[in-house]
């Protein structure tokens, strides 16, 4: 296995630190200026006039583009989250929403998971309902329920409360990039964003559900309503990608967590189009586009038809099959079961080693769970599994 870059090798002692006390300070660095990024597609090099990023030759930017890595690559979504000390510690008495509004605070919140577990990408620490607050949406994120919609979208006079959003709706987010990019170096930001669909469940339902009835209405019942929503909000999510590409995220993820509540024929005439209308929108920038689903395993080509260049797999299909549904030409994410995190560290080891090697064939492999990282996770055991995965694929 090769060495780590100076830059990891710091943010690895200043997490050894964090393990032994809480972080409580946010002493940070001004940001700086935006990068200047290549039009270029995520499986070619940058453009000559254009020198290549720090992170481009990162393990985790050469598995999106399906090159040799030096080992398999490794992060978890909500890697950076209630999983960690310093992270309830640094968030104690400030609301889910309010968080993702300060800049040093997220840069703090994004960096944990990196100093603590050495993984291979930050994620930006930010809601999926960001953009719709950002453009006006009276919401909120309630304990233990999920994001709250005070006046559900179910008419066409309610698209006229979805406007475009701008960057000068969420400069937060410029400006933590530029915080994080300066302090994470050689290591890639993920950028993200909730895709129209699952953005549309939350919309129309007005809170969290297990049968999207109203949504579903709407899309059986109203589909060209249905369609001018989802359409409304690919543009809002394109918006808020291009904010984060811009301001240095090198690789972005779609989730579009409850896609998987829905058959293939449905998804491909009336979610499809609108997933596709999002990255075709940053495809542009060059930038390696994931996209994520759960529940998706009879979606897996369906969402990899959408344009993503990585498939997110949850853990309810072997990479070995996944692929073969995805097709060729695209990496793969995934996929080792959340719950196995519980597990004693030799059943941990041998759940891993199954995944590794459903995934020994794959043009591209990145190293992830079926989904997040549970709240009750002990984040030693994340640690043990990067170590492990590092290790056991180092090339």
């Amino acid at each position: 296995m090769q060495g780590k870059t100076p830059r990891r090798r710091t943010l690895r002692r200043q997490g050894a630190a964090h393990r032994g006390r809480h972080a409580t300070g946010l002493r940070l660095s001004r940001p700086r200026g935006r990068a200047r990024l290549a039009t270029v597609s995520a499986n070619e090099t940058p453009a000559r006039h254009q020198p290549p990023t720090a992170t481009h030759d990162s393990a985790f930017l050469k598995a999106c583009r399906r090159e040799p890595v030096p080992h398999t690559p490794v992060w978890f979504m909500r890697q950076a989250g209630r999983s960690l000390p310093e992270y309830r510690k640094v968030r104690e008495g400030i609301p889910m929403l309010e968080s993702c509004t300060r800049p040093e605070l997220v840069t703090e919140i994004t960096l944990q998971p990196v100093r603590r577990h050495d993984v291979d990408a930050a994620i930006y620490y930010s809601d999926i309902v960001v953009p719709l607050k950002a453009i006006g949406i009276d919401l909120d994120i309630k304990p233990g329920v999920g994001p709250v919609v005070e006046r559900p979208v179910r008419s066409r006079a309610d698209l006229a409360r979805l406007r475009d959003l701008t960057p000068a709706d969420v400069p937060y987010v410029t400006e933590a990039i530029g915080l994080l990019t300066r302090e994470l170096g050689a290591t890639p930001l993920i950028g993200f964003a909730g895709a129209p669909f699952t953005l549309a469940s939350y919309l129309v339902e007005g809170a969290p559900s297990r049968t999207y009835e109203n949504a579903k209405a709407m899309m059986y019942g109203d589909p060209e309503l249905w369609a001018d929503l989802l359409d409304r909000l690919a543009d809002i999510t394109a918006a808020f990608l291009k904010v984060q590409i811009e301001a240095g995220a090198s690789a972005v993820q779609l989730f579009d967590s409850w896609a998987g509540a829905l058959a293939p024929a449905d998804y491909r005439r009336s979610v499809l189009p609108a997933s596709a209308k999002v990255f075709q929108a940053v495809a542009g920038y060059g930038v390696p586009r994931i996209h994520f689903g759960v529940g998706t395993g009879e979606l897996l080509g369906l969402m990899g038809e959408a344009g993503a260049d990585v498939v997110g797999v949850d853990w309810r299909v072997p990479l070995d099959e996944a692929v073969r549904r995805v097709g060729p030409g695209k990496a793969l994410q995934g996929n080792l079961d959340p719950a196995v995190l519980f597990a004693p560290r030799e059943a941990v080891e041998a759940k891993t080693r199954e995944v590794l090697d459903a995934a020994a064939g794959l043009e591209g492999h990145v190293f992830n769970l079926g989904h997040g990282v549970m709240p009750s996770t002990d984040p030693d055991a994340l640690t043990r599994l990067v170590e492990y995965v590092h290790t056991q694929t180092a090339r």
